[in-house]
């Protein structure tokens, strides 16, 4: 072969070296390109690798050895691109801005609300106190005790001695007349 590649120095020399991992670079760059692929790359980025891999064989103490062993070298060189292309998707993950986990935000304390939230929601919780009270007793009743305490409909009706349905009726009735009453209390 008369091509750049036999001109690259002696047969003990370090360009030797050179021109035999130039030839392994033309044998196995698509073989260690698809490697790379393998490993989750993008194609730019798996030819980095691939580089990055030629690169790394090179500085190899046995470098000489195993570029006279093509087979043995191959090996080595798609261990170094996988290895190579973990590190490479790695970085890029740990790089990319991260979606907050909803399990890890669960053990940090929530955002404190500012003073502006905290009075709103309190004259919010004082209007809703005076339209609660002005319903009706059987109404204030049905809305303490199926909202407040959370019982169900058949628990509400044993306790106040009154059918399931009529404790339906009175929570909706009273659902009206409060969200009236919060409209009219807020002022708008």
């Amino acid at each position: 072969m008369a091509s750049a590649w036999g001109k690259c120095g002696g047969a003990a020399g370090p360009s030797n070296v050179v021109g035999r991992v130039g030839r392994l670079v033309h044998e196995h760059r698509g073989r260690l390109a698809a490697a790379a692929r393998a490993e989750g790359l993008r194609p730019a980025d798996a030819f980095d690798v691939v580089q990055e891999a030629f690169g790394t064989f090179l500085k190899l103490p046995d470098a000489a050895r195993l570029s006279e062993a093509p087979q043995e070298a191959r090996g080595v060189l798609v261990a170094i691109v996988r290895n190579l292309a973990r590190n490479a998707r790695r970085r890029a993950v740990e790089a990319r801005p991260h979606d907050s986990d909803p399990a890890l935000l669960a053990g940090l304390p929530a955002a404190q609300p500012n003073v502006e939230e905290l009075l709103g929601a309190a004259e919010e919780r004082l209007r809703l106190q005076g339209c609660v009270a002005s319903l009706a007793d059987l109404q204030r009743a049905v809305v303490t005790l199926r909202m407040l305490e959370e019982l169900d409909g058949d628990d509400v009706a044993a306790t106040l001695g009154i059918t399931t349905g009529h404790v339906a009726v009175l929570l909706h009735r009273a659902k009206a007349n409060l969200a009236t009453c919060m409209s009219e209390r807020s002022g708008r």
